[in-house]
């Protein structure tokens, strides 16, 4: 190892902080978990969102409009180690809260986390629908 290679256990703890504050709705150490050039693709989203500033936006967007997570679990981790970069996917079941009507999704996504000088962050989110006919597992 050079010192700079990720662990898995690193990854891990990242993951973990990024599912507990997006699972709280705790916006700010939500965003800390990004690095500012972060990337964003989700399956909900027209268009790709190209940083962490332009994802802010939206999600004060949908904090307007009533909108909160109220639980987010994480199951069928993986992490795969590429030196200072790792890959973590994993299922992920969410509920939020709209004016007070809870919705719960089932999803898979992809986090890329990169060592950098200010820590762990992640610079890559990628979430897509579990398929109906999925054999994995997508509940905790």
């Amino acid at each position: 190892m050079t010192g700079t290679e990720l662990t898995e256990e690193e990854v891990l703890t990242a993951a973990a902080g990024v599912v507990a504050a997006f699972g709280a709705t705790r916006t700010r150490a939500y965003f800390d978990c990004f690095a500012e050039d972060a990337t964003f693709v989700f399956h909900t989203e027209a268009r790709r969102l190209g940083s962490r500033a332009d994802y802010e936006q939206l999600w004060a967007g949908w904090l307007d409009d009533g909108w909160q997570v109220t639980a987010c679990v994480s199951s069928n981790q993986r992490v795969q180690l590429m030196g200072p970069v790792a890959v973590f996917t994993h299922d992920v079941q969410t509920t939020t809260s709209t004016g007070g009507v809870p919705e719960t999704t089932q999803e898979r996504e992809t986090i890329v986390f990169r060592r950098l000088p200010t820590g762990i962050l992640a610079v890559h989110e990628h979430l897509s629908p579990t398929p109906d006919d999925s054999p994995e597992e997508s509940a905790p």
